[in-house]
C-alpha cells in the first residue's frame, strides 16, 4: 500500500511512459550487457542508468533501500570472481590460498559492474511503473491472456505484503524463543524455517486470491477497460534512449578494446 501511494504521488517523467516501452528499453540494455564481460561497457551503462534516476523520482537513498540485496550480491560476486578466476598479468595480492592478478581483478570488476548495471534498470522499472498500468498494457497492447495478466497484477500488488509478513512471522517466532538465541548454525536454521513459513503463507494467500478472482469471473468473457493503454511521443524517446545506451556500451568497449564475448 505504501509503495502504491508513493508511486501515485510521483510525477516523474518516466512514470508517464507506457510500461511496454520501458520494458523494451530495459530488454535492449540487458541483452547487450549479457553478451560481454568487460568493465567498460558495464561502466557506461551504469553511469547512464544513474543519470536516469531523477527521471524516475529515485534517489541514491531509495536505491539502497530497495536494492541493497542486489548491490551486496553484485559486490560479493565480483570479489568471488576475482579470487577464483585464472591469474593473468601481474599478481596484485597473494595470501597463499588465493591470489588476485590484474586479469582476475579486471574480470571481477566487470562482473560486479555488470551485475549492478543489469539490476538497476529493474529497480528503475518497478519504481516508476504502476502495476495497474502494466496490466492494462500487457492485456491491451501485448494481447496476453487475461488470467496471466491478472495473476501478474495480483503478484505485484502482493509483493509489498511479503515484507510485512516476514516481520510478523519473525516477531511470532521470537515470542516463542525461536531464532533469538543460539549458535550461528541454529540462527541459520531458524531463518530458513522463517523463510519456509513465508513461502507457505504466500502460497495460501495466492490460492485464496485465485479462488476469489475465479469466483468473481475474472479472466472470462469479453472485458471492458476503465482506461485505455496508449503510446505517446514519450514512449518513442524511452525506446530510443534504450537503443542509445545499448549502442554506447558496445562502441565504448569496442573502441577501448575491452569487448569480451561471454562464450570466449
Amino acid at each position: 500500500m505504501r509503495d502504491a501511494l508513493t508511486l501515485s504521488g510521483n510525477h516523474a517523467l518516466l512514470t508517464r511512459a507506457n510500461p511496454l516501452a520501458k520494458f523494451g528499453a530495459v530488454f535492449l540494455i540487458t541483452l547487450v550487457l549479457a553478451l560481454s564481460i568487460d568493465w567498460v561497457s558495464a561502466s557506461v551503462a551504469l553511469a547512464a542508468e544513474l543519470a536516469l534516476f531523477p527521471l524516475a523520482g529515485l534517489t541514491l537513498r531509495l536505491l539502497w533501500q530497495r536494492g541493497w540485496p542486489l548491490i551486496i550480491a553484485a559486490a560479493v560476486g565480483g570479489w568471488s570472481t576475482a579470487i577464483v578466476a585464472a591469474d593473468s598479468g601481474a599478481v596484485l595480492l597473494d595470501v597463499g590460498i588465493w591470489s588476485i592478478s590484474e586479469g582476475s581483478l579486471e574480470l571481477g570488476l566487470g562482473f560486479m559492474l555488470r551485475g549492478l548495471a543489469i539490476a538497476l534498470p529493474a529497480i528503475l522499472l518497478m519504481t516508476c511503473t504502476d502495476p495497474t498500468d502494466l496490466a492494462d498494457a500487457l492485456a491491451q497492447k501485448a494481447r496476453l491472456p487475461h488470467r496471466f495478466v491478472l495473476g501478474t497484477l495480483a503478484a505485484m500488488r502482493l509483493v509489498g505484503l511479503l515484507a510485512e509478513e516476514w516481520q510478523t512471522i519473525g516477531m511470532a517466532r521470537r515470542a516463542r524463543g525461536v531464532g533469538s538465541h543460539g549458535s550461528p548454525l541454529q540462527r541459520l536454521r531458524a531463518t530458513l524455517g522463517q523463510g519456509f513459513g513465508l513461502l507457505v503463507q504466500a502460497i495460501r494467500r495466492a490460492s485464496r486470491l485465485a479462488v476469489t478472482m475465479e469466483a468473481r469471473g475474472f479472466g472470462t468473457g469479453q472485458r471492458t477497460w476503465a482506461r485505455e493503454s496508449t503510446y505517446s511521443l514519450l514512449d518513442v524517446w524511452v525506446v530510443l534512449g534504450g537503443v542509445l545506451i545499448a549502442a554506447a556500451t558496445v562502441f565504448a568497449a569496442a573502441g577501448m578494446g575491452t569487448w569480451n564475448f561471454v562464450w570466449r
